[in-house]
C-alpha cells in the first residue's frame, strides 16, 4: 500500500508481474549502459557538475505536489528540464539517480518495479520530452520565446506519454485492462502535464537570466563553476525545506488505482530505511520530511556528479570533451 501520496507514477510491487518487470529491468541496463558509453564521449567539465545540480533539484522538486482537479496532486519529472539543458543521454544519468534513489532508499516504487520506472520517467520522458524539443524549436523558428515554448510543449508531451506507458504495462501484467487504464491515466496526466510545462518554462526563464549560455546564447560574463554548484544545491535544499507543504491529496497513479480499484495489489516494500521520506526516529511530521528531503538532496547530488564524472575519466583521452 502506499504509505503517503509523494511522487507519481512510481509504479509499486505488486503491479506489474514479475515477467513484465524482467523486460522492464532488461531495458534499463541496456539503455543506461549506452547512456554511461555516450557519457565518456560526449561530457565536458561544464556538463559534469551541472549533471549533480540538476539531480539535485529535481529530486527535491519532485517531492512538491501541486494540487489539480479532483482531489489529485502533481509533480514534476524533470525529464524534458534535463534534456533540454545536457542533452538526452545525460538526462538519463540524472533521471537513473534520481528514481534509484527514491526507490532504493525512501522505498518510493518497488524495486522489481525500479526498470520501468526508470524507463518511463528517466529514459522515455527525457527523449521523448527532447525530441519535441526540437521540433518545435525547428517549427516556431528563431523567436525570442521559441526555446522556453518549445520546452513547455516537450514537458507536457513526455508526461502523457509517460503515463500511456505506464497504463500498457499494467494492462500487460493484468492489473488493470487497457480501455480501463489508459483513458483514466492518460486524463490526469494532461492535467498533471500542464503543470510539468509550467514548472519547466520557469525554471528555464529562470536560468536563462542567469546562465542564458546552459541554453546557447552567450553569457555576458563569466561564473565559475562553484558558483553554479553551490546556488544550485541552495535552492535544491530550500525547495526540500518547504517540502512539508507539498498537496496531501493522491497523486495520479495512486487516484487511478484508488478509482479503479486495483491499489489493493500494491505491496509492502522488503524493507525500509527511509521510508515514505521520514526518519524512523524523529517524530515530529515536518521536520522528518525535511531531513529526510536534506539526506535526498545531498545524496542525488553526490552520486549525479560522481558518476558522470567516473565515466569521463574511463574514456580514452582523445573521446573527452575539454
Amino acid at each position: 500500500m502506499f504509505l503517503k501520496p509523494i511522487l507519481a507514477m512510481h509504479i509499486p510491487d505488486g503491479f506489474l508481474t514479475a515477467p513484465v518487470a524482467v523486460v522492464g529491468w532488461l531495458a534499463m541496463v541496456v539503455l543506461v549502459g549506452l547512456a554511461l558509453r555516450q557519457a565518456r564521449a560526449q561530457l565536458g567539465d561544464r556538463q559534469i557538475p551541472l549533471m549533480g545540480v540538476l539531480a539535485a533539484f529535481v529530486f527535491a522538486a519532485q517531492m512538491i505536489n501541486f494540487p489539480v482537479a479532483g482531489g489529485t496532486s502533481g509533480h514534476l519529472i524533470g525529464g524534458t528540464l534535463v534534456a533540454v539543458l545536457v542533452g538526452p543521454w545525460a538526462a538519463v544519468l540524472v533521471m537513473t539517480t534520481v528514481v534509484a534513489v527514491q526507490a532504493l532508499l525512501f522505498q518510493d516504487g518497488g524495486l522489481l518495479a525500479l526498470g520501468f520506472n526508470v524507463f518511463n520517467m528517466g529514459i522515455l520522458a527525457a527523449f521523448s520530452g527532447y525530441a519535441v524539443y526540437l521540433w518545435a524549436h525547428k517549427a516556431l523558428g528563431s523567436r525570442h520565446n521559441t526555446p522556453l515554448i518549445a520546452a513547455g510543449l516537450g514537458a507536457w508531451v513526455s508526461v502523457e506519454l509517460a503515463a500511456i506507458a505506464t497504463s500498457l504495462e499494467l494492462a500487460i501484467s493484468g492489473t488493470s485492462p487497457l480501455d480501463v487504464a489508459l483513458p483514466a491515466m492518460a486524463s490526469v496526466h494532461a492535467l498533471i502535464g500542464i503543470g510539468e510545462a509550467l514548472i519547466t518554462v520557469g525554471a528555464l526563464a529562470f536560468i536563462r537570466q542567469a546562465r542564458p549560455d546552459l541554453l546557447g546564447a552567450p553569457s555576458p560574463a563569466a561564473v565559475r563553476q562553484s558558483t553554479l554548484i553551490a546556488a544550485g544545491l541552495a535552492i535544491a535544499l530550500a525547495i526540500a525545506f518547504v517540502s512539508p507543504l507539498a498537496d496531501p491529496n493522491p497523486d495520479g497513479l495512486e487516484r487511478v488505482a484508488e478509482d479503479k480499484a486495483f491499489i489493493d495489489k500494491a505491496e509492502e516494500p522488503a524493507y525500509e530505511i527511509l521510508p515514505d521520506y521520514t526518519i524512523p526516529f524523529i517524530d515530529d511530521e515536518t521536520l522528518t520530511t525535511i531531513v529526510a528531503g536534506v539526506i535526498g538532496v545531498l545524496i542525488v547530488a553526490g552520486i549525479g556528479f560522481g558518476v558522470p564524472r567516473l565515466a569521463r575519466q574511463t574514456a580514452p583521452e582523445s573521446a573527452r570533451q575539454p
